[in-house]
């Protein structure tokens, strides 16, 4: 059972992407040495509207800084998921009531 477990786990992981024949991570780890211009210009955005602002946010508001159209309900979602990958890779945290807020 323990080996089992621990196959999906590892199947779990992000898989990384190729980018000239290497495998890289659009949104690597967040580890020392590792800083934010190392991420896709995008995603850099996404993340300087979230130290930008005042306290915790929500993907609408980050949305309206980095100009998604907030007003169909669908656009945001793809904003979401980059938030919640940044925060499975130890970029941003989420807090219990969906808001984003910056590592401490």
């Amino acid at each position: 059972m323990t080996g089992q477990l621990a196959e999906e786990r590892a199947s779990a992981r992000p898989m990384p992407g190729q980018v000239g024949g290497r495998p890289v991570m659009l949104i690597p780890h967040r580890e020392p040495g590792v800083e934010e211009d190392a991420l896709p210009w995008d995603y850099q955005r996404i993340i300087t509207a979230v130290r930008q602002a005042a306290g915790p946010v929500m993907a609408r508001e980050v949305g309206e800084v980095v100009g998604v159209d907030i007003r169909v309900k669908a656009k945001p979602e793809p904003l979401r998921s980059k938030l919640v990958r940044f925060v499975d890779r130890g970029w941003l945290r989420k807090l219990p009531d969906g808001r984003f807020a910056t590592r401490l």
